[in-house]
Formats: structure tokens, C-alpha cells, sequence
């Protein structure tokens, strides 16, 4: 039990090192919290910093839940998932910035590929189905906050059945997790979704034109 409650403590200072924001303060003189959207995230980072510089974020972002599920798969076996939660909370809830940090989307995909390599061993349904679902909901939609969202979800509900149509093979923890994240992840992209329904969200450029513009 010790072990389970050290791993979740490190996941989630893992988690709260906040990399966009260290980045902009130390190379850019520039505080992602009073630029852009407030965020210290790697999409934040690349609107303010540039584009080279919010895939390293995103990157870094992603690492952090990473490492955590794979130093609790060694040193606290069966806290993976736990783990993975708490470093996307960190993120989202730094304690070294007072709580103010992302939205977990980067952490959220290196959870699932951790995930895949150290619980459930199923790279098409943890991994490769929510990057699929990402770039595909992109591509029609050109909205990142959208994707990632819907993306998120798309996994949850997937992993849902396959633990109910094949549960000797999957931990109830994992779409109890996803869930868990997806709710969470909806929650922290609350002022997206006003600007959705408002029709006021920002859309990316660098995949060009959507399929449904002229």
C-alpha cells in the first residue's frame, strides 16, 4: 500500500512540472499564463512561442504520464492506472504554478500509450484508436479543443465495451479511469465549449482548408 500511495504522490509532482510554462519563462522571458489563452500547454506554447516549440510541449506533456505509469509498473505493480491519473491531474492542478496549469490532452495520450504497453497490451484499442479518432475529427473540424475531446470520449465508451464483451483480459480500473478522464478533460475545456456553441472557436491553418470550405 505504501508503495501505491508513493507512486501516485511522484505521478502527480511529475505531473505538475509544468514544461510549457518553464520553457517560456526561461528561453522566451514569457509567461504562457498572461499570453494567449492562459494555458501552459503545448497548444498554448505553439501559439505564443511558435510551433516548434508547442510540439516539444506537447511532447514533454506527454512524457510526464508516461514515465509515471512506467516507474509504477516497476516499482508499484497493479497502480499503473492510478498513477497515470494522477500525473494528468498534476498537470491540470500543478502545485509548483498554485494549481494554475493545462488541459491534460498531451498527458492524456502518453497515459495511453502507457497504457498499451504496460497494461492492457492492446496498441489498437488504447493508442492507436484515440490518435485515429484525433486527427480524423481534426481534419473535418480544424478545432483541437473539439478533437481532443470527442477523442477522448471515443476511447472511453471503446474500452467500455471491450472490458464488458471480453473482461477476463482487461482491468475494470482502465475504462473506469478513461471515463473518469474523459469527464475531467470535458470539464477543464468548459470555456471551449461556450466558444463552440458560439461559433467562436479557433479553427487551425496548417492542415489548409476544411473538407466543408470552399
Amino acid at each position: 500500500m505504501l508503495n501505491y500511495i508513493l507512486a501516485v504522490a511522484v505521478a502527480y509532482l511529475f505531473g505538475s512540472i509544468p514544461w510549457g510554462l518553464f520553457i517560456g519563462l526561461v528561453f522566451f522571458h514569457k509567461d504562457l499564463r498572461k499570453e494567449g489563452s492562459g494555458n501552459t500547454g503545448g497548444t498554448n506554447a505553439g501559439r505564443v512561442l511558435g510551433r516548434p516549440i508547442g510540439v516539444l510541449v506537447i511532447v514533454l506533456d506527454a512524457l510526464k504520464a508516461f514515465i509515471s505509469v512506467a516507474t509504477a509498473h516497476y516499482l508499484a505493480p497493479g497502480c499503473e492506472v492510478y498513477a497515470g491519473l494522477a500525473c494528468c491531474f498534476g498537470h491540470c492542478f500543478p502545485i509548483f504554478t498554485k494549481f494554475q496549469g493545462g488541459k491534460a490532452v498531451a498527458t492524456s495520450y502518453g497515459y495511453f500509450l502507457a497504457l498499451a504497453l504496460f497494461v492492457t497490451h492492446d496498441w489498437l484499442a488504447s493508442f492507436v484508436l484515440p490518435v485515429v479518432c484525433f486527427f480524423g475529427i481534426l481534419f473535418f473540424s480544424r478545432m483541437v479543443s473539439f478533437s481532443s475531446m470527442l477523442a477522448l470520449w471515443i476511447n472511453a465508451v471503446a474500452s467500455t465495451l471491450l472490458y464488458f464483451f471480453n473482461a477476463g483480459s482487461l482491468r475494470v480500473s482502465v475504462p473506469l479511469s478513461l471515463i473518469i478522464l474523459s469527464i475531467f478533460v470535458t470539464y477543464r475545456h468548459r470555456s471551449n465549449i461556450e466558444r463552440i456553441i458560439a461559433g467562436s472557436e479557433s479553427r487551425i491553418k496548417w492542415m489548409g482548408k476544411a473538407p466543408w470550405e470552399k
